[in-house]
Protein backbone atom coordinates (compact mmCIF):
# COMPACT_ATOMS: atom_id res chain seq x y z
CA UNK A 1 0.00 0.00 0.00
CA UNK A 2 1.22 3.62 -0.50
CA UNK A 3 1.93 4.06 3.21
CA UNK A 4 4.81 1.61 2.90
CA UNK A 5 6.85 4.39 1.33
CA UNK A 6 6.38 6.61 4.41
CA UNK A 7 9.30 7.10 6.77
CA UNK A 8 9.05 7.11 10.57
CA UNK A 9 9.79 10.84 10.41
CA UNK A 10 6.87 11.41 8.03
CA UNK A 11 4.52 9.52 10.34
CA UNK A 12 5.69 11.47 13.39
CA UNK A 13 4.58 14.66 11.66
CA UNK A 14 0.99 13.50 11.23
CA UNK A 15 0.29 14.22 14.92
CA UNK A 16 1.47 17.81 14.65
CA UNK A 17 -2.14 18.98 14.65
CA UNK A 18 -5.66 17.62 14.81
CA UNK A 19 -6.16 18.50 11.15
CA UNK A 20 -2.99 16.68 10.07
CA UNK A 21 -3.93 13.59 12.04
CA UNK A 22 -7.43 13.63 10.59
CA UNK A 23 -6.09 13.93 7.04
CA UNK A 24 -3.77 11.00 7.59
CA UNK A 25 -6.34 8.69 9.19
CA UNK A 26 -9.01 9.47 6.63
CA UNK A 27 -6.42 9.00 3.88
CA UNK A 28 -5.93 5.35 4.86
CA UNK A 29 -7.31 2.90 2.27
CA UNK A 30 -10.93 1.98 2.99
CA UNK A 31 -11.81 -1.53 4.10
CA UNK A 32 -13.81 -3.65 1.68
CA UNK A 33 -16.40 -5.00 4.13
CA UNK A 34 -17.57 -7.81 1.88
CA UNK A 35 -14.01 -8.78 1.01
CA UNK A 36 -12.80 -8.72 4.62
CA UNK A 37 -15.68 -10.84 5.85
CA UNK A 38 -15.36 -13.29 2.96
CA UNK A 39 -11.61 -13.71 3.47
CA UNK A 40 -12.02 -14.20 7.23
CA UNK A 41 -14.73 -16.81 6.59
CA UNK A 42 -12.54 -18.60 4.04
CA UNK A 43 -9.49 -18.68 6.32
CA UNK A 44 -11.71 -19.92 9.14
CA UNK A 45 -12.44 -23.10 7.17
CA UNK A 46 -8.77 -24.16 6.92
CA UNK A 47 -8.23 -27.62 8.39
CA UNK A 48 -5.36 -28.33 10.79
CA UNK A 49 -3.84 -31.82 10.82
CA UNK A 50 -2.99 -33.80 13.95
CA UNK A 51 0.64 -32.77 14.54
CA UNK A 52 -0.02 -29.16 13.54
CA UNK A 53 -3.10 -29.09 15.74
CA UNK A 54 -1.09 -30.23 18.78
CA UNK A 55 1.39 -27.40 18.15
CA UNK A 56 -1.45 -24.90 17.65
CA UNK A 57 -3.16 -25.92 20.90
CA UNK A 58 0.02 -25.47 22.92
CA UNK A 59 0.72 -22.15 21.20
CA UNK A 60 -2.80 -20.95 21.96
CA UNK A 61 -2.38 -21.89 25.64
CA UNK A 62 0.85 -19.87 25.75
CA UNK A 63 -0.99 -16.89 24.21
CA UNK A 64 -3.82 -16.70 26.76
CA UNK A 65 -4.21 -13.73 29.06
CA UNK A 66 -6.24 -15.56 31.73
CA UNK A 67 -8.70 -12.94 32.84
CA UNK A 68 -11.06 -12.15 35.69
CA UNK A 69 -12.67 -8.71 35.62
CA UNK A 70 -15.77 -8.95 37.78
CA UNK A 71 -17.02 -6.85 40.67
CA UNK A 72 -17.10 -9.99 42.81
CA UNK A 73 -13.39 -10.78 42.32
CA UNK A 74 -11.56 -11.66 45.53
CA UNK A 75 -7.95 -12.23 46.50
CA UNK A 76 -8.67 -15.95 46.78
CA UNK A 77 -10.13 -16.12 43.28
CA UNK A 78 -7.13 -14.29 41.85
CA UNK A 79 -4.68 -16.61 43.66
CA UNK A 80 -6.50 -19.64 42.25
CA UNK A 81 -6.53 -18.15 38.75
CA UNK A 82 -2.84 -17.25 38.95
CA UNK A 83 -1.98 -20.76 40.11
CA UNK A 84 -3.88 -22.15 37.14
CA UNK A 85 -2.04 -19.75 34.84
CA UNK A 86 1.29 -21.19 35.96
CA UNK A 87 0.19 -24.82 35.73
CA UNK A 88 -2.96 -25.05 33.61
CA UNK A 89 -3.11 -28.88 33.62
CA UNK A 90 -1.68 -30.40 36.81
CA UNK A 91 -1.97 -33.88 35.27
CA UNK A 92 0.36 -32.97 32.38
CA UNK A 93 3.73 -31.38 33.22
CA UNK A 94 4.27 -30.76 29.50
CA UNK A 95 1.38 -28.30 29.38
CA UNK A 96 2.85 -24.79 29.02
CA UNK A 97 1.87 -21.86 31.25
CA UNK A 98 -0.26 -19.04 29.89
CA UNK A 99 1.17 -15.64 28.95
CA UNK A 100 -0.42 -13.51 31.65
CA UNK A 101 -3.08 -13.07 34.31
CA UNK A 102 -5.26 -9.98 33.80
CA UNK A 103 -6.97 -8.40 36.82
CA UNK A 104 -8.19 -5.09 38.21
CA UNK A 105 -5.51 -2.74 39.61
CA UNK A 106 -6.33 -3.39 43.27
CA UNK A 107 -5.62 -7.11 42.81
CA UNK A 108 -2.31 -6.76 40.96
CA UNK A 109 -0.28 -7.26 44.15
CA UNK A 110 -2.06 -10.56 44.88
CA UNK A 111 -1.48 -11.85 41.35
CA UNK A 112 2.13 -10.67 41.33
CA UNK A 113 2.94 -12.44 44.59
CA UNK A 114 1.37 -15.67 43.32
CA UNK A 115 3.17 -15.84 39.96
CA UNK A 116 6.51 -14.51 41.18
CA UNK A 117 9.43 -16.24 39.46
CA UNK A 118 7.20 -18.23 37.08
CA UNK A 119 7.55 -16.09 33.97
CA UNK A 120 3.78 -15.50 33.84
CA UNK A 121 3.10 -11.78 33.43
CA UNK A 122 0.56 -9.75 35.37
CA UNK A 123 -1.64 -7.43 33.31
CA UNK A 124 -3.96 -4.83 34.75
CA UNK A 125 -6.84 -3.00 33.14
CA UNK A 126 -6.83 0.73 33.81
CA UNK A 127 -8.06 4.17 32.65
CA UNK A 128 -11.55 3.77 34.13
CA UNK A 129 -12.08 0.37 32.47
CA UNK A 130 -14.39 -0.51 30.76
CA UNK A 131 -16.12 2.80 29.95
CA UNK A 132 -13.12 5.11 29.94
CA UNK A 133 -15.42 7.81 31.27
CA UNK A 134 -13.21 9.68 33.71
CA UNK A 135 -10.90 12.66 33.72
CA UNK A 136 -7.38 12.20 32.40
CA UNK A 137 -6.02 12.79 35.91
CA UNK A 138 -8.11 9.91 37.27
CA UNK A 139 -7.10 7.65 34.39
CA UNK A 140 -3.40 8.34 34.87
CA UNK A 141 -3.68 7.76 38.62
CA UNK A 142 -5.30 4.42 37.82
CA UNK A 143 -2.35 3.49 35.59
CA UNK A 144 0.30 4.63 38.05
CA UNK A 145 -1.33 2.63 40.85
CA UNK A 146 -1.32 -0.53 38.72
CA UNK A 147 2.33 -0.06 37.72
CA UNK A 148 3.38 0.74 41.30
CA UNK A 149 1.71 -2.51 42.42
CA UNK A 150 3.87 -4.45 39.96
CA UNK A 151 1.82 -4.74 36.76
CA UNK A 152 3.97 -5.91 33.85
CA UNK A 153 1.34 -4.86 31.32
CA UNK A 154 -1.44 -2.26 31.28
CA UNK A 155 -4.61 -2.59 29.21
CA UNK A 156 -6.09 0.88 28.68
CA UNK A 157 -9.34 1.87 26.95
CA UNK A 158 -9.52 4.71 24.46
CA UNK A 159 -12.11 7.46 24.73
CA UNK A 160 -14.55 6.16 22.14
CA UNK A 161 -16.68 9.32 22.39
CA UNK A 162 -13.69 11.45 21.42
CA UNK A 163 -12.71 9.08 18.61
CA UNK A 164 -16.20 8.82 17.11
CA UNK A 165 -16.59 12.61 17.09
CA UNK A 166 -13.29 13.05 15.29
CA UNK A 167 -11.21 14.37 18.20
CA UNK A 168 -8.30 12.19 17.14
CA UNK A 169 -5.54 14.34 18.64
CA UNK A 170 -7.20 14.11 22.06
CA UNK A 171 -7.17 10.31 21.83
CA UNK A 172 -3.58 10.34 20.57
CA UNK A 173 -2.35 12.57 23.40
CA UNK A 174 -4.20 10.51 26.00
CA UNK A 175 -2.50 7.32 24.80
CA UNK A 176 0.86 9.11 24.93
CA UNK A 177 0.14 10.26 28.50
CA UNK A 178 -0.83 6.75 29.58
CA UNK A 179 2.33 5.38 27.98
CA UNK A 180 4.38 7.85 30.02
CA UNK A 181 2.48 6.81 33.18
CA UNK A 182 3.56 3.22 32.55
CA UNK A 183 7.15 4.19 33.37
CA UNK A 184 8.86 2.80 36.45
CA UNK A 185 11.49 4.37 38.69
CA UNK A 186 14.19 2.08 37.29
CA UNK A 187 13.67 3.46 33.78
CA UNK A 188 11.71 0.47 32.46
CA UNK A 189 7.99 0.56 31.78
CA UNK A 190 4.97 -1.69 31.63
CA UNK A 191 3.86 -2.73 28.15
CA UNK A 192 0.77 -0.89 26.97
CA UNK A 193 -2.18 -2.59 25.29
CA UNK A 194 -4.67 -0.14 23.78
CA UNK A 195 -8.28 -1.37 23.81
CA UNK A 196 -10.24 0.00 20.86
CA UNK A 197 -13.63 -1.46 21.88
CA UNK A 198 -14.33 -2.36 18.27
CA UNK A 199 -17.97 -3.24 19.01
CA UNK A 200 -18.60 0.48 19.46
CA UNK A 201 -16.60 1.70 16.46
CA UNK A 202 -19.38 0.82 13.99
CA UNK A 203 -17.31 0.28 10.82
CA UNK A 204 -14.16 -1.54 9.71
CA UNK A 205 -12.80 1.79 8.47
CA UNK A 206 -13.04 3.09 12.04
CA UNK A 207 -11.27 -0.03 13.30
CA UNK A 208 -8.42 0.57 10.86
CA UNK A 209 -8.15 4.25 11.81
CA UNK A 210 -8.24 3.50 15.54
CA UNK A 211 -5.58 0.83 15.07
CA UNK A 212 -3.23 3.24 13.32
CA UNK A 213 -3.96 5.98 15.85
CA UNK A 214 -3.05 3.68 18.75
CA UNK A 215 0.14 2.53 17.03
CA UNK A 216 1.23 6.04 16.08
CA UNK A 217 0.81 7.08 19.73
CA UNK A 218 3.17 4.31 20.84
CA UNK A 219 0.95 1.43 21.92
CA UNK A 220 2.73 -1.93 22.19
CA UNK A 221 -0.46 -3.89 21.44
CA UNK A 222 -3.83 -3.08 19.94
CA UNK A 223 -6.70 -4.96 21.57
CA UNK A 224 -10.21 -5.46 20.25
CA UNK A 225 -12.44 -5.25 23.28
CA UNK A 226 -13.08 -4.96 26.98
CA UNK A 227 -15.24 -8.09 26.84
CA UNK A 228 -18.10 -6.00 28.27
CA UNK A 229 -19.57 -4.92 24.91
CA UNK A 230 -21.17 -7.05 22.22
CA UNK A 231 -19.94 -7.79 19.62
CA UNK A 232 -16.47 -8.25 21.07
CA UNK A 233 -13.70 -10.01 19.13
CA UNK A 234 -14.71 -11.19 15.64
CA UNK A 235 -12.55 -12.79 12.98
CA UNK A 236 -13.06 -10.01 10.38
CA UNK A 237 -12.12 -7.35 12.95
CA UNK A 238 -8.99 -9.32 13.87
CA UNK A 239 -8.15 -9.53 10.15
CA UNK A 240 -8.42 -5.74 9.76
CA UNK A 241 -6.25 -5.15 12.84
CA UNK A 242 -3.66 -7.68 11.65
CA UNK A 243 -3.50 -5.91 8.29
CA UNK A 244 -2.89 -2.68 10.20
CA UNK A 245 0.04 -4.02 12.25
CA UNK A 246 1.54 -5.62 9.14
CA UNK A 247 1.34 -2.34 7.20
CA UNK A 248 2.57 -0.34 10.19
CA UNK A 249 5.71 -2.46 10.45
CA UNK A 250 6.29 -2.08 6.71
CA UNK A 251 5.99 1.70 7.06
CA UNK A 252 7.94 2.20 10.30
CA UNK A 253 9.94 -0.95 11.04
CA UNK A 254 8.18 -1.30 14.43
CA UNK A 255 6.17 -4.40 15.36
CA UNK A 256 2.97 -4.03 17.36
CA UNK A 257 1.03 -6.90 18.89
CA UNK A 258 -2.66 -7.77 18.55
CA UNK A 259 -4.99 -9.05 21.25
CA UNK A 260 -8.53 -10.20 20.41
CA UNK A 261 -10.57 -10.35 23.61
CA UNK A 262 -14.11 -11.34 24.46
CA UNK A 263 -16.18 -14.10 22.91
CA UNK A 264 -13.34 -16.47 22.00
CA UNK A 265 -14.38 -19.55 23.95
CA UNK A 266 -13.33 -22.64 22.01
CA UNK A 267 -10.11 -24.16 20.73
CA UNK A 268 -11.65 -24.11 17.26
CA UNK A 269 -12.12 -20.32 17.48
CA UNK A 270 -8.55 -19.87 18.72
CA UNK A 271 -7.09 -21.93 15.88
CA UNK A 272 -9.09 -19.92 13.33
CA UNK A 273 -7.44 -16.80 14.69
CA UNK A 274 -3.99 -18.37 14.47
CA UNK A 275 -4.59 -19.21 10.81
CA UNK A 276 -5.60 -15.60 10.15
CA UNK A 277 -2.50 -14.35 12.00
CA UNK A 278 -0.23 -16.51 9.86
CA UNK A 279 -1.90 -15.68 6.56
CA UNK A 280 -2.45 -11.94 7.10
CA UNK A 281 0.34 -10.61 9.33
CA UNK A 282 2.79 -13.47 8.95
CA UNK A 283 4.53 -16.04 11.15
CA UNK A 284 6.46 -13.40 13.12
CA UNK A 285 3.24 -12.71 15.00
CA UNK A 286 2.78 -16.38 15.99
CA UNK A 287 4.37 -15.73 19.36
CA UNK A 288 2.92 -14.68 22.75
CA UNK A 289 5.10 -11.57 22.56
CA UNK A 290 3.00 -10.39 19.60
CA UNK A 291 -0.38 -12.11 19.80
CA UNK A 292 -2.63 -12.81 22.81
CA UNK A 293 -6.11 -14.06 23.54
CA UNK A 294 -8.00 -12.18 26.24
CA UNK A 295 -10.13 -14.96 27.69
CA UNK A 296 -11.48 -16.72 30.74
CA UNK A 297 -13.30 -19.80 29.46
CA UNK A 298 -11.06 -20.45 26.41
CA UNK A 299 -8.31 -22.11 28.42
CA UNK A 300 -10.54 -24.94 29.64
CA UNK A 301 -11.53 -25.92 26.11
CA UNK A 302 -7.90 -25.80 25.00
CA UNK A 303 -7.01 -28.12 27.88
CA UNK A 304 -9.79 -30.58 26.99
CA UNK A 305 -8.65 -30.65 23.37
CA UNK A 306 -5.04 -31.20 24.45
CA UNK A 307 -6.13 -34.15 26.57
CA UNK A 308 -7.97 -35.65 23.62
CA UNK A 309 -4.89 -35.23 21.43
CA UNK A 310 -2.69 -36.84 24.07
CA UNK A 311 -4.93 -39.71 25.22
CA UNK A 312 -7.44 -40.18 22.42
CA UNK A 313 -10.25 -39.67 24.93
CA UNK A 314 -12.38 -36.60 25.33
CA UNK A 315 -12.81 -35.36 28.90
CA UNK A 316 -15.83 -33.22 29.71
CA UNK A 317 -15.76 -29.86 31.48
CA UNK A 318 -16.00 -31.57 34.89
CA UNK A 319 -12.33 -32.56 34.48
CA UNK A 320 -11.01 -29.00 34.44
CA UNK A 321 -11.25 -26.32 37.11
CA UNK A 322 -13.95 -23.68 36.95
CA UNK A 323 -12.62 -20.10 36.83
Amino acid sequence: MPLAASTPHDLAEVAASDAALRRFLHGLPGVDQVGAEARAAMLGTRSIKTSSKAFALDLAVRMVDLTTLEGQDTAGKVRALASKAMRPDPTDPACPPVAAVCVYPDLVTVAKETVRGSGVQVASVATAFPSGRASLEVKLADVRAAVASGADEVDMVIDRGAFLTGRYLQVFEEIEAVLAACSREDGSRAHLKVILETGELQTYDSVRRASWLAMLAGGDFIKTSTGKVSPAATLPVALVMLEAVRDFREATGRMVGVKPAGGIRTAKDAIKHLVVVNEVAGPDWLDPAWFRFGASSLLNDLLMQRTKQRTGRYSGPDYVTLD
